[in-house]
């Protein structure tokens, strides 16, 4: 046993600490959908990255009680909606918990067996390669199916609040 694992009040201020590191980093916003049978579920994610090119591959992370990694373990199936800055209701809405009733009033369709967000900037339709354990939550690696774009500006998350990406003049004074 660590010296953090004995002393709860010190792992509960780590825990704060490294809330507040993670809060300090802009992340890109999307919604992990998929299907169980007719019926569709998705979440709102921040951790998702790509992580390969040859095979086209990314990563999700999915909290471990999730409804829908259960779905994506069945179907091994799942779609990546990332989202636009003009999208922060879907952010906040897929955010909650609902299963399939956070569709209720959304606009959606089937793209590559998977629900499918009109208006997100990017689109990706996985098979699931691997799921694997880390900590409280399961990473899904996901072979790329097919990709679409959307030029659109993205939606971001930093500090608790949504936002959006803004490129710097490379040319500008100091």
């Amino acid at each position: 046993m660590t010296s953090t694992e004995s002393r709860p009040d010190v792992e509960q201020e780590l825990k704060s600490a490294f809330r507040e590191a993670m809060a300090g980093v802009c992340t890109p916003v999307a919604v992990v959908t998929a299907m169980a049978g007719p019926a569709p579920y998705g979440t709102t994610v921040s951790a998702f990255t790509s992580l390969s090119m040859d095979p086209p591959m990314v990563l999700v992370s999915l909290d471990r009680s999730s409804d829908l990694l259960a779905v994506i373990d069945g179907s091994r199936r799942f779609g990546l909606n990332i989202l636009g800055a003009q999208q922060p209701e879907l952010a906040v809405n897929f955010a909650r918990k609902g299963g399939p009733a956070k569709f209720g009033g959304v606009e959606w369709q089937v793209g590559g067996q998977v629900p499918r967000l009109p208006g997100a900037t990017g689109f990706l339709a996985c098979e699931v390669a691997d799921l694997v354990a880390g900590g409280d939550h399961v990473v899904v690696f996901g072979r790329v199916l097919s990709a679409d774009t959307a030029p659109a500006r993205p939606l971001t998350y930093h500090a608790r609040a949504f936002g959006t990406h803004t490129a710097l003049d490379a040319n500008a004074p100091a």
